[in-house]
């Protein structure tokens, strides 16, 4: 079976974990990674080890003093600002060697999909999408999505869609390149008045000369799979058709999903599934096929992230896991003893049909005023009527 697809891990990137009992926790890597093994959808497959990045490249996104700041933090003993030493950003040791690991993932990924090794690479540690320029924010210390659009933008592509389904706001992708005609991000998010960061509104088009290059689709809470489908659909696919990627990447957070303890949307693993085989179908349609696909969010750490996920590399491989496909025993037996007191599923779904009635240009359905809303603020500046569904 090929491999069609470079496959960014090691367990060194295990080691971006902010302690104790922050939601950030890495083992929810850790648990989808083994459970991909046990599924053989990593079969034959060449785990590629990243380098950290170097700080020339992490400023392509991040100021020097932030830098400087991160690297003296684990030693400083005092407030050291810049988002760091918070609840949501602790201080941890070696935080800047391992966060540029993280970047540097995505940066190897990103560089094989341009030197054409490959259609489709994947980071499933990257997805630290709130890092700003001089501050750390929402868990995230380096903004490695960025970091790579950046690098793109420099190694021979002009047009870079970026496609974010966490349940938060990709905020501090959308401030990288809020000035920049030759990226579009696009942001799926739980409604910025009912979850932080409280940013996300479909009025957040762009800055002049950039206009209708970011793209917002506020859900209201307890939005679920057939609901967040028609949004996605009603939308996404019309940009991406008058932008003309010449590449997509796609942070593929999972805190959408109704377990999950942050947020308040109500996907399943079933709708998460047919999320990345859309984004999958849009790389092949709009992009050439390339497609840098990286993490994101997901604080079910046990019963969620590692389906989720799992189904994620599967997706990327081609070698798509049915739903229905049981739990592997020895995944079972270790995240058993992991997690004793966690009931665990027992196969790759749900049991949710994740089918949905496409948007007609009515409003039947608490999300069409969503919809009605992004349409209306992006649609016009790419040349498509709001009121067409066929746009």
């Amino acid at each position: 079976m090929g491999t069609p697809a470079a496959i960014v891990w090691d367990s060194a990137l295990l080691g971006y974990d902010l302690g104790g009992d922050h939601p950030f926790n890495p083992v929810r890597l850790d648990l989808a990674v083994r459970l991909a093994r046990s599924l053989g959808v990593l079969d034959g497959v060449d785990l590629l080890p990243p380098e950290p990045a170097a700080d020339r490249d992490i400023e392509r996104i991040h100021d020097p003093g932030y830098l400087t700041a991160v690297q003296s933090a684990p030693t400083a003993g005092w407030d050291i600002g810049h988002g760091l030493g918070t609840a949501d950003n602790p201080v941890f040791d070696h935080m800047h060697e391992v966060s540029s690991l993280v970047v540097g993932g995505s940066l190897l990924a990103a560089a094989r999909i341009a030197a054409g090794e490959v259609a489709r690479a994947v980071n499933i540690a990257g997805g630290l999408h709130h890092a700003m320029r001089d501050h750390a924010a929402g868990f995230c210390v380096y903004n490695d999505c960025a970091v790579a659009i950046s690098w793109l933008l420099d190694n021979g592509f002009d047009r870079v869609a970026y496609i974010d389904v966490d349940v938060h706001h990709g905020d501090g992708v959308q401030a990288a390149f809020y000035t920049d005609p030759r990226v579009l991000t696009v942001s799926l998010h739980q409604h910025p008045m009912t979850l932080w960061p409280g940013t996300g509104y479909p009025r957040e088009v762009g800055a002049d000369g950039a206009e209708g290059s970011a793209v917002n689709i506020p859900l209201p809470p307890a939005t679920h799979d057939a609901a967040w489908l028609r949004a996605f659909h009603a939308i996404v696919p019309s940009v991406l058709a008058e932008f003309r990627p010449q590449v997509l990447v796609t942070q593929c957070g999972v805190d959408t999903h109704r377990e999950d303890p942050l947020a308040d949307l109500s996907l399943s693993v079933d709708g998460h599934l047919a999320i990345f085989r859309a984004l999958r179908d849009l790389a092949e349609r709009y992009a050439g096929g390339r497609w840098l696909v990286l993490g994101g969010g997901g604080y079910e750490l046990v019963r969620v992230v590692p389906r989720s996920w799992a189904h994620l590399l599967a997706t990327v491989l081609d070698r798509d896991v049915e739903p229905n496909t049981p739990l592997p025993a020895d995944w079972v037996a270790h995240t058993s003893r992991l997690a004793p007191r966690v009931p665990l599923p027992t196969s790759m779904t749900d049991g949710v049909d994740p089918g949905f009635a496409r948007w007609d240009g009515t409003e039947d359905e608490q999300v069409d005023s969503a919809i009605r809303a992004v349409r209306n603020a992006v649609f016009p500046l790419h040349g498509l009527d709001p009121d067409d569904p066929r746009d």
